[in-house]
């Protein structure tokens, strides 16, 4: 790999090879080179750009972007109509742990998409029980008492489960959370939110 070049089996001479390995992973690879149980030197062969991605749970209102994603793709895969996500829906998604991560996410979403009757997925053709999601704050953990920072991330987890819940569209999700347009506009400036161009 490092010296990008192969050779044949039973082959004798080097050929040179222009490729790009990625590679993907749940395991925490440096405690696993401690432990002996995977390899220093091919970690580093490797490890020349890491990019690590926190679990679904972790990624406030992307489940709920992505299923509406999915829902779009699998439906006209099926050759049904649009589909959307009706509200029990939507704090289903918001308020499981999913512990499969983004594979069970789109599982479910496949599943609804072939299997609703209607043209607005529930929670019940997710496979989901709504969960107890009152669009509370929770309390912030101990120690972490600067006003500031515990006032932009509510601001963040709000704008961004009132994206996730309009699809993306500023102006329902302005309306959503009791602000106008332009506030809505600052706001996702100010906390660097990355939207669609086209809503």
């Amino acid at each position: 790999m490092q010296e990008r070049k192969v050779e044949r089996v039973g082959g004798r001479q080097e050929i040179p090879i222009d490729v790009r390995v990625v590679c993907a992973t749940h395991q925490d690879l440096q405690s696993q080179i401690q432990e002996g149980r995977f390899r220093e030197d091919l970690y580093y062969r490797l490890a020349e750009i890491v990019v690590e991605i926190p679990p679904l749970r972790a990624r406030t209102g992307d489940a709920v972007l992505i299923a509406h994603a999915l829902l779009r793709r699998f439906a006209h895969e099926a050759r049904r109509p649009p589909m959307t996500l009706g509200d029990d829906a939507i704090r289903a998604l918001e308020s499981y742990p999913w512990p499969g991560n983004v594979r069970e996410l789109l599982n479910k979403v496949k599943r609804s998409a072939i299997m609703a009757e209607s043209s607005v997925v529930g929670a019940t053709d997710l496979g989901l029980r709504t969960g107890s999601h009152d669009g509370s704050i929770s309390a912030p953990a101990t120690g972490d008492l600067d006003l500031r920072l515990v006032r932009e991330r509510a601001e963040r987890e709000a704008v961004l489960s009132a994206l996730a819940r309009t699809d993306g569209n500023l102006a329902k999700a302005a309306e959503l959370l009791g602000v106008s347009r332009p506030t809505l506009y600052d706001l996702v400036k100010r906390l660097s939110i990355r939207t669609r161009p086209d809503v």
